[in-house]
């Protein structure tokens, strides 16, 4: 199959590949840019692990030609680190112990990050539409959720302190 030259923008980074034009997303993604933190789970949509943001929306990449999104500013679970520091939910996630087998980790941690980037304060339905497209199959969430509340609290206090600094 021939390939096509294609920009992207990934993690705040420009990337130049060449691609066959069925390139999905995910593939895109781990195996032209080695960027394996996003998982493949189903390939049909149905478990939320290979989740990313474009333009700032949680998507299922392995749904997604990547040719189709050239101009989008694509973020995946690497890119929430900012030097050593991860991001608030990812280390809520680790220290609620929200992982687990860590495998559908990723895609919970994207959901939330949009939520938390969207809605100041998450209702629990707020907290249920915006998880509802992410399978975890090792227990029954209660981690998962403990971790979701840990990392609403600390997105909360993160704010206040940034409007008390601008406020000075």
């Amino acid at each position: 199959m021939r390939k096509v030259a294609a920009s992207f923008r990934v993690n705040g980074r420009v990337y130049e590949v060449l691609i066959p034009p069925n390139r999905l997303l995910v593939d895109l993604l781990r195996e032209d840019l080695g960027l394996t933190g996003t998982k493949v789970g189903c390939d049909d949509g149905s478990c939320g692990a290979c989740t990313v943001l474009v333009d700032g929306v949680p998507m299922q990449s392995c749904m997604m030609l990547a040719l189709c999104y050239p101009d989008a500013e694509i973020t995946t679970v690497e890119g929430l680190v900012r030097g050593a520091e991860m991001d608030i939910v990812q280390r809520a996630f680790l220290e609620m112990g929200g992982a687990q087998c860590g495998f559908c980790t990723p895609g919970f941690v994207m959901s939330v990050r949009a939520l938390l980037n969207r809605v100041e304060a998450p209702t629990p339905e707020d907290i249920r539409q915006a998880i509802s497209g992410n399978l975890c199959r090792c227990t029954g969430y209660t981690k998962i959720l403990d971790a979701i509340h840990k990392a609403i609290e600390w997105e909360r206090a993160r704010r206040q302190a940034q409007a008390r600094d601008s406020a000075v």
